[in-house]
């Protein structure tokens, strides 16, 4: 969150700012103390039922959404790191993003790094039957988590994952909850084992296909 911080304070009079959603079901109870540490000047929510996972089809973090002053979505879900800190599991750069965001904040629709409506659309994933069901499982276990019913909830939790398996989002909540080797017979770090070369986050393309095409 400093990172961000600092962005904002950088690009804030260029008309841009910056809307953190926590995806955390303890809520403010446990994201709370890290943002209260961080002091952002920038809007920071907790979100306790995932809803933005689910609306903008979300599975990992951290993602972020470009949104213009229309509300339009001019960059949907990519990954979005403010540092290095994590190259050498991620295997991506991060000044290329963030010098896009700058380039957007200063060029607004006419930047290189807006998408066309066509190209969002292409990006943007239709949300499967399965998802659907997926997000229907977590939000019943994250009630049942909630009404103190944390064993009723694992089997919903599990069902969750087993629908939408590349959702980490809600594989790294459930584990959260509970003992994950216990409860589920894993963790996150053999799950990440598991991937076997597979990337863990979907490789980044920051510009348009007809953009790319065009560079000298």
């Amino acid at each position: 969150m400093p990172g961000w911080q600092a962005l904002y304070k950088e690009l804030k009079d260029k008309n841009f700012a910056i809307i953190s959603v926590a995806q955390d079901t303890g809520g403010a109870k446990d994201a709370g103390p890290w943002i209260t540490a961080a002091k952002p000047e920038y809007t920071a929510l907790v979100d306790e039922q995932q809803i933005v996972t689910q609306k903008y089809g979300m599975v990992n973090v951290p993602t972020a959404v470009w949104i213009d002053e229309r509300g339009r979505i001019v960059r949907p879900n990519e990954v979005a790191f403010i540092d290095d800190r994590f190259k050498s599991f991620t295997n991506m750069e991060t000044a290329p993003y963030i010098d896009a965001i700058r380039d957007w904040a200063a060029n607004g629709a006419k930047s290189i790094y807006v998408l066309s409506e066509s190209e969002v659309r292409a990006r943007l994933k239709p949300q499967s039957n399965d998802r659907v069901r997926a997000d229907a499982e977590f939000a019943l276990a994250e009630h049942l988590y909630k009404q103190g019913k944390g064993v009723d909830a694992i089997p919903h939790f599990k069902e969750a994952q087993r629908l939408d398996p590349d959702n980490w989002n809600y594989k790294r909540q459930a584990w959260a909850l509970s003992d994950a080797d216990r409860d589920y017979g894993t963790n996150f770090r053999k799950e990440v084992q598991k991937l076997n070369g597979k990337p863990y986050y979907e490789p980044r393309k920051l510009l348009g296909l007809k953009k790319e095409n065009d560079r000298p």
